[in-house]
């Protein structure tokens, strides 16, 4: 019997309200993850590689593929009335749609191109989606509406967009993490991996050294322990690709830790809580993982501003509570 779409799996698995609204808005993105993934693989043809000659609200030179990215995500939930309005890592505003009374009550937030630097060596790329429910009124929605904690998104994940794109999602109270392979021939995303779980006691650990001159004492001694083998979780190999949902993709299914401590110059670190660390942190939990921000459970976290950063510790359950412990000896 062949493997179900993305779309029957939805039907089948999910509650009876997925049925309806929430089944359409991962549809949608599922959409937006093959018309963004044809637009790379074409880009070099199209000349879409390159920098746009713009600065997104982060202060980062923007990639032409970023801003076509960008707009792809906000194309596919013009038609959706149950989307009220939509967050990006790129834009420094909540994102309305002409039709301003719209009462839908979902927000979507997303980066919508992760790893940009490596666009022009045919490195992976990804992107990530997370889907909340308004906390209630009428009306569009206001910024109390997207600063909820992790623990309150109603659908969480990423699409990796590498030799194959892959679409991996999760919902709240799932066991077992889904992901689903493109197959260009028909333009169907299929189920591939079923129920994954991060593997525990092996992996590796994956953080750009480069930015050791600028981490902590305890953050250098734990960094220090994985490369030379000295965690009490056991030895991991040093992997690191630059594109965030590569890397993570890497230890959802391989285990291990990816980390992205905080910097002397960015004291909460560089990644976005709401549209990176948020989406993956709940993709990394119900695969039976962890994620703090080195402290603090992540999705717990309650912020305060529409792109506030944090500090990321990611991957499998003991590796995260050792590298919380490491953190916390003087």
């Amino acid at each position: 019997m062949p493997n179900p779409t993305l779309i029957e799996h939805i039907l089948k698995s999910q509650p009876h309200e997925a049925h309806g609204e929430l089944s359409r808005i991962l549809a949608r993105l599922s959409l937006a993850g093959r018309m963004i993934a044809q637009r790379i693989l074409n880009a070099g043809f199209l000349g879409e590689h390159g920098e746009a000659g713009s600065v997104n609200v982060q202060g980062e030179e923007q990639q032409k593929l970023d801003v076509l990215a960008n707009e792809i995500f906000k194309r596919v939930f013009e038609t959706l009335p149950s989307v009220n309005a939509l967050g990006s890592e790129e834009c420094e505003e909540i994102m309305y749609y002409p039709d301003s009374d719209r009462r839908g009550k979902y927000i979507v937030l997303f980066d919508p191109l992760d790893g940009s630097g490596n666009i022009d060596i045919n490195g992976s790329l990804g992107s990530i989606f997370s889907v909340h429910r308004r906390r209630g009124g009428e009306g569009r929605a206001e910024l109390g509406d997207f600063l909820q904690p992790g623990s309150r998104q109603v659908a969480a994940g990423y699409i990796l967009y590498g030799p194959a794109t892959v679409f991996v999602y999760t919902v709240p109270g799932q066991t077992g993490v889904n992901a689903f392979t493109l197959d260009r021939s028909v333009g169907e995303f299929f189920l591939t991996h079923r129920d994954i779980l991060i593997p525990e006691g092996k992996g590796s650990y994956s953080v750009n050294e480069s930015n050791e001159p600028k981490w902590t004492e305890e953050v250098r001694n734990l960094v220090a322990s994985f490369r030379r083998g000295e965690a009490t979780v056991g030895k991991r190999s040093a992997r690191y690709t630059g594109a965030l949902v590569a890397d993570f993709h890497r230890t959802l299914l391989k285990g291990g830790i990816f980390l992205y401590p905080p910097l002397k110059d960015r004291p909460r670190g560089k990644l976005r809580y709401l549209y990176e660390a948020s989406p993956l942190a709940m993709v990394a939990e119900n695969a039976g993982g962890a994620a703090s921000d080195g402290s603090l459970r992540l999705l717990d976290l309650e912020p305060r501003e529409l792109h506030e950063r944090c500090p990321l510790y990611i991957g499998s359950k003991a590796d995260v509570e050792y590298a919380v412990s490491k953190l916390r000896e003087t």
